[in-house]
């Protein structure tokens, strides 16, 4: 039995606030949690019988889990390099998904702790097939077109409300209460994790209860921006329409591809944020 862990770092127990993220401040510390989420979710994984588990650093630029503190039993997927982003290394030979420390979609609540989706410094809303949605939800879309089911996910109970929405059948762990972005109500480390080991026991042994989460194809993506810049270089890419200032769209057939045309799409928003060459020396 072959499991896939996507790691988030804002729905990590005991983070509260983004400045606790940031390299100046107190990342080291919150690297720790993140590990040790991990641990505890890859943990109740192997106890319920798991034979293999992958690891995919998720926040960020993505190479934050500490490798040397890691589970010994699991291989990480680090750096940000990639075309599948949270998802690099997913693929149909996986009998189940978790999701941990992951977090609300931007807007989706009005308390969810460090909302945002995707990248907080250009994304307002993605909306998939007109429904708006946040990184898990796009994020299980992708796992189903793989026959992968999502299993288990943990963060705020803002992001429980949210996907029980999409993903009613998974498990999931609330470990902290949102009262407002950067304000947070939080269980002790220890006691979310004892939690999470016991749920990543109990979906693993459900997993055949539990359907992959299927979206409808063909699949529109409409992407909201944070500026009209960010908006109008995505156009470079022939296959995308502005259709307001700020809103772009697209469609494809294949939920995977679609995914990775998004994952661009952003790359190119975030890279257009202060000019796309405003960084080079001419």
């Amino acid at each position: 039995m072959k499991l896939f862990i996507s790691a988030d770092m804002e729905g990590i127990s005991g983070v509260a606030t983004n400045v606790q993220l940031k390299k100046e401040s107190e990342y080291q510390r919150f690297r720790k949690l993140m590990t040790e989420d991990v641990n505890a979710a890859v943990d109740g994984a192997f106890a319920a019988g798991a034979d293999e588990v992958v690891v995919c650093d998720g926040h960020g630029n993505m190479p934050n889990i500490l490798i040397e503190e890691l589970d010994p039993r699991a291989q990480l997927i680090s750096g940000n390099n990639r075309v599948m982003c949270q998802l690099e290394g997913l693929d149909e030979t996986f009998d189940g998904v978790f999701f941990v420390g992951y977090h609300g979609r931007e807007g989706g609540g009005y308390r969810g702790v460090i909302n945002h989706t995707l990248a907080g410094i250009c994304v307002e809303q993605i909306r998939i097939n007109g429904r708006p949605v946040g990184e898990a939800e796009m994020n299980a879309g992708v796992a189903g077109r793989f026959g992968v089911p999502v299993l288990l996910v943990t963060g705020d109970d803002v992001l429980e409300k949210e996907v029980k929405q999409t993903l009613p059948e998974a498990e999931t762990v609330v470990v902290k209460q949102g009262v407002d972005r950067f304000a947070a109500r939080l269980l002790s480390p220890e006691k979310a994790r004892r939690m999470i080991r016991e749920k990543a026991m109990r979906a693993v042994e459900r997993r055949r209860e539990i359907p992959p989460y299927r979206i409808g194809t063909p699949v529109t993506y409409e992407i909201d921006f944070k500026a009209t810049n960010q908006a109008l270089m995505t156009t470079t890419l022939p296959t995308v329409e502005q259709i307001g200032p700020k809103t772009i769209r697209f469609t494809l057939d294949d939920p995977v591809t679609a995914y990775k045309h998004m994952w661009g799409c952003v790359i190119i928003a975030m890279s257009a944020t202060n000019g796309v060459l405003g960084h080079v020396n001419a």
